[in-house]
This record gives C-alpha cells, structure tokens and sequence, in this order.
C-alpha cells in the first residue's frame, strides 16, 4: 500500500524513534511472510486464509478467518479513499477533501462494475507513479536534512515506538498476494519464499531510506502543531518557495498511485467476497449464485457500499489503522497456526520460525486492540 501519509503518521506518533518502529514491524512482517509462505507450499489450494485456517479449526475457523481478512481490507480501502481525498483537495482546492474522496470511491466502484479493469499497461503506470513521487521526496528531504531534527528521539515516550507499529504494518499490506499464487509460478517450493524475500527487502530499503529522509527533514514541531499533518503540507513548509511545480507532480503521482491501488483492491475484495459466499454452505446463497443476482458485480457493489459507510462515520485515521491491522492480522495468525499442527515442521526446525511470527502477530494485534479501544473511548 502506498506510505506516504502513513510515514507523517508515524512520525507523529513516534517522532524519529519511528524510525526503530519501522525495523521491529518490518521483522515481524518478516517472520510472519516466511510462515505464511510455508503455509502456501504445505496447502497448495485456492482460498489461502480459508483453506489455513481449516486445517486446524474447521470450516468455521476458516470463515473467521477470511471474513477476518476481509473486513481488514474494507477498512484499509476507506483510509485509502481519504487519503486520496486529502490529495486531490491540495492539488485541487476545491470542495473538500470528504467530497472528493467519496467521488473517487463511487466512481472505482462503478468502473469496476462496467468490467474496467487495470490492464498490464495500467500496472506499470501504477508502479511508476508510486515510485516516482518516493524518490522526489526523498531526494527533496535529503536537500533539507538537519540531524537536529532527530532530537528529541523520543517526544511521547518510549511506548510510542510500539503504538506506531500498526502504521508500519499498513505499508506492507500485499505481501500475501505473491503466496496466493503458489500453483501459477514455476518451481513454487523456491521461487515463492524467494520472491517474499526480495520483495519485502527490497520494499523495506526503499521505505527505509524514505521514512529515514522525511524524519531527517520535518521539524518535530510540525508533527506536535499539526498530527494529521499530510507530506503535501510538509513539503510546502519546508520549501515555501519555487517548490510548486515539484510538488504537483509528487501529489499527482501519489494520486495516481492511490486511485489505482483502490481500484486493484475494490475487485480484488469483490472476488473474495463472491468466493466466501460460495464457501458459506448456505443455500438460499447458493440459489442466488446459481441464478446471476450474487456475482463479482453484486460483490463490488456490496464492498463499496460497505467502504462507504466506514467512510462516512469514521474520521479518525487511527482507527482505520487499528480496524485493518485488527483484521488483517487476526487472519495471519489463524492462517500460521496451522504449521503448528504439522509433525515435520516440529521435526525440520521450521516452526521456531513460526513461534516468532505468532508472538510477533499477537504483539501487533493486541496494540492495535489497545490503540482501537483507546480511540472510540477519546470519542465518547
């Protein structure tokens, strides 16, 4: 998932010790994708968290589980959306930043419905313009980097640096899409862990060198004046002058980036959707399926009409934070635990791999339980 704000956010959290939060939650999305990998070579079968999950709970853990991961990806798709409408409200100026996030939505969903997909043409635009706007920030914050805005290290304390891990894990999001492919790669059993491997590395650095150029660069008063500051805002703080064409570009590709990804994840959710309710074992559900009034379109109808519920009712972006790493990481967990239940992962040594990554899951999904209920308590 696209970062952008997510660094902003975890720099006000954690001020420079963001920068510690990072490395823990990018150990623990490490342990937890060689586990997930080694779930996908022992259970080589479509439904991924469905099919995990049934190996040692049944087909009810298995629906927890996947309707778990769904319900993560809905919230992660409504911060997406004001994300994008935080953007489009800079580069445009106009109406509000809700309003245009709203249009966004409805307007993927409908394209979505009339069958336009993202073609191959479209992914690699949509990596490029994720790519570029992250080396022009970089490049622009190293211009303005001063080690004194490491100091202090920690403004709010030593906890901090666990309570941002939740924003950490949100930039990393995805990584289970390269094990869901385990039956349509050559040589599976290596290629899988292997491509997790390079991605999440490679993926790592990048957001590395970003987070670590952006908190050399924004003074810690910023983060304390405003906590929702967005990169956009911090930009043109930093550069007052003869920055604004640069920065257009930079919230132009963010947008793109941002659209793109929303319209990947409201099919991609559709399709999960349409593939739990054929799992449900239900048959009124079954008859509709059968008949063509539940289908992909029905499902990405159905997903957008829940995102845009979350959307409206929700204006705190920790708790979209806290309800996707809720969800998403709750299916993680169910997902693994499942090599706990495989003699010849205790015999080879494997499982010592996958303890860290349980304790490392239940650790980030007990702050985000704690995160979530510290927030809905501040709002009553």
């Amino acid at each position: 998932f696209p970062s952008h704000d997510s660094t902003t956010k975890l720099g006000a959290l954690a001020g420079p010790a963001g920068l510690i939060t990072f490395l823990l939650g990018f150990l623990a999305i490490w342990f937890i994708a060689q586990s997930f990998a080694r779930a996908a070579y022992l259970f080589p079968q479509e439904g991924s968290f469905y099919i995990y999950a049934k190996q040692w709970g049944g087909h009810t853990m298995g629906l927890i589980s996947a309707g778990a991961y769904m319900f993560g990806l809905l919230f992660a798709l409504g911060l997406l959306c004001q994300f994008t409408g935080s953007y489009l409200y800079s580069a445009l100026g106009t109406s509000n930043a809700q309003t245009l996030g709203l249009i966004v939505l409805i307007a993927v969903v409908v394209l979505n419905m009339l069958g336009a997909k993202l073609s191959q043409i479209g992914q690699y635009i949509l990596l490029v313009a994720t790519i570029i706007p992250l080396v022009i920030i970089i490049g622009m914050c190293i211009s303005k980097a001063n080690f004194a805005n490491l100091f202090p290290f920690m403004p709010n304390g030593p906890f901090s640096i666990l309570q941002g891990i939740k924003v950490v894990v949100f930039g990393f999001l995805g990584f289970e899409c390269v094990a869901s492919l385990f039956n349509s790669v050559e040589n599976p059993e290596k290629n899988v862990p292997l491509s997790l491997q390079y991605a999440l590395l490679i993926t790592g650095f990048i957001y590395l060198v970003f987070i670590g150029s952006a908190l050399l660069a924004i003074p810690g008063s910023l983060f304390a004046e405003n906590p929702n500051l967005t990169m956009p805002e911090a930009l043109q703080s930093l550069f007052p002058e003869n920055s604004g064409f640069i920065i257009a570009i930079v919230n132009f590709g963010i947008i793109i980036a941002l659209i793109g990804t929303i319209h990947s994840l409201i099919w991609g959710i559709g399709a999960l959707m349409l593939s739990y309710f054929k799992i449900l074992h239900n048959k009124t559900l079954q008859n509709y399926i059968r008949q063509g009034y539940i289908t992909q379109n029905t499902t990405v109808l159905l997903s957008g009409i829940v995102v845009f519920t979350s959307f409206m009712t929700v204006n705190n972006t920790e708790i979209f934070f806290s309800l996707t790493n809720v969800g998403v990481v709750f299916a993680y967990i169910c997902s693994i635990v499942s090599l706990l239940f495989v003699k010849k992962e205790w015999a080879s040594g494997q499982n010592t791999k996958t303890i860290i990554a349980i304790i490392a899951g239940l650790i980030i999904f007990g702050l985000a339980v704690e995160s979530l209920i510290k927030n809905i308590i501040e709002l009553f």
